[in-house]
């Protein structure tokens, strides 16, 4: 298998430990084409990069293109979903600035009113089938409201209907996110929606720059759910 993007990694400027130029270098040393710097949205409360270091990270990310040309280097960002109307943490300006926009669910987004301060905390403490409501209906405004990419790790810290996010991301041309640290999307998920032919990329979720293309993970999910390889658009089958 040959990895030919790892659109999800972390840095410093969230809660990563390494630096752009460090998850470049190794994406380099395994053959990866394309690397995708994606830190965290600015309203997650613990680690949201800071606004002025999106412009920061564009000018460092142009002059590491000019000095690797042997790989795509692009900025993007991992917004965080904030509200059942599909509300994301991005504003026309910075769009203006990165290169693609993923959307995930996570604890420490910032709720927009008390009522999904209250979602969080049913995510958390009792998973209820109320949430899993509220939580699908937000990832699917999300896409259906916003230009994004990549969807990562749906199910992961809240559950969802996968199968109604699905349909959704395949009317949308939305991905859906394997993700290689967090386990989502998981087996049992892939075999619900596999018949759909959504189009898929694996994530490493990197933060540190050696896990930078290690999709361990993923392709042991993928294995087991018998997944068509060829809807996923990152990695090339060279058997």
């Amino acid at each position: 298998m040959q990895i030919l993007a790892d659109y999800h990694t972390h840095t410093k400027y969230s809660h990563g430990i390494g630096t752009i130029e460090e998850n470049v270098k190794v994406a380099i040393s395994k053959g990866i084409k394309t690397i995708g710097i994606s830190d965290h949205g600015y309203k997650h409360m613990s680690y949201g990069i800071k606004i002025k270091d999106i412009y920061k990270m564009r000018e460092e990310i142009d002059k590491l293109k000019l000095k690797y040309t042997n790989i795509d280097i692009l900025l993007g960002m991992e917004c965080n979903i904030l509200d059942d109307n599909g509300k994301i943490d991005i504003n026309e300006e910075i769009i203006k600035v990165v290169d693609y926009v993923m959307a995930g669910y996570h604890f420490g987004s910032t709720p927009n009113s008390i009522r999904g301060a209250l979602n969080h905390c049913d995510n958390y403490i009792i998973k209820s089938r109320k949430s899993k409501e509220y939580n699908t209906k937000a990832i699917i405004n999300a896409m259906n409201k916003n230009n994004i990419f990549i969807i990562t790790h749906p199910g992961d810290k809240g559950d969802v209907y996968i199968e109604d996010i699905a349909k959704v991301a395949k009317e949308t041309n939305t991905r859906l996110e394997i993700n290689s640290s967090h386990g989502f999307l998981n087996v049992e998920q892939l075999n619900k929606i596999k018949h759909i032919k959504n189009t898929f990329v694996i994530g490493s979720d990197a933060h540190k720059p050696e896990n930078v293309g290690n999709f361990a993970l993923a392709m042991k999910i993928v294995r087991e759910a018998n997944l068509d390889l060829s809807l996923i658009e990152n990695i090339k089958n060279i058997d």
